[in-house]
């Protein structure tokens, strides 16, 4: 699919030798705050997730793509559109970028920017939103940076390590 093909990254589908890189990212401690969980992730149950990954956005909500290096193809992180709402024609983002030194080259902006496109081109959706903690300052910059706009504040919306922090709305809006 050209539409999630950018210059240094391409965005596919969830394969099963990604297994050992997804039960990496879903049981680093770290990114749990982000993700809502509050346990660990067999491998049994994350192949079950990658074995059906292959149902449609529109039956399940959710899509999860690898985000790949174009000239190796190895994962540098994972970008989830998710409460895919075709009725309202909207859908949530979120995007990780992982291993650590993979961050700050670009990958997550190039990802985003390939990923609402497709939000908006193929899913035909209207907007785009995403909830970012306020002391995630890496990603309001790299939300800010491709047009997301913040539009609303949830006042101690997540709780984490015995404190309340606020969550900023975002939306792209077509």
């Amino acid at each position: 699919m050209i539409t999630l093909k950018g210059e240094t990254i391409l965005l596919r589908a969830l394969e099963p030798t990604d297994l050992d890189y997804i039960f990496e990212v879903e049981n680093e401690e770290s990114l749990w705050e982000v993700g809502s969980t509050i346990t660990p992730f067999s491998r049994f149950i994350l192949k079950e997730y990658i074995d059906n990954s292959y149902r449609d956005i529109y039956d399940v909500k959710q899509l999860r793509l690898v985000i790949c290096k174009n000239d190796n193809h190895l994962p540098v992180g994972l970008i989830d559109l998710y409460d895919f709402d075709q009725r309202n024609l909207k859908v949530g983002v979120g995007i990780v970028i992982f291993p650590d030194k993979e961050k700050q080259k670009g990958y997550a902006f190039e990802a985003l920017n390939l990923v609402t496109k497709y939000a908006f081109e193929r899913l035909n959706v209207h907007q785009v939103f995403a909830g970012i903690t306020e002391d995630n300052v890496g990603s309001i910059r790299l939300f800010e940076k491709a047009g997301f706009v913040r539009n609303g504040i949830k006042k101690d919306w997540t709780f984490s390590r015995g404190v309340f922090k606020d969550e900023y709305f975002y939306q792209l809006i077509k």
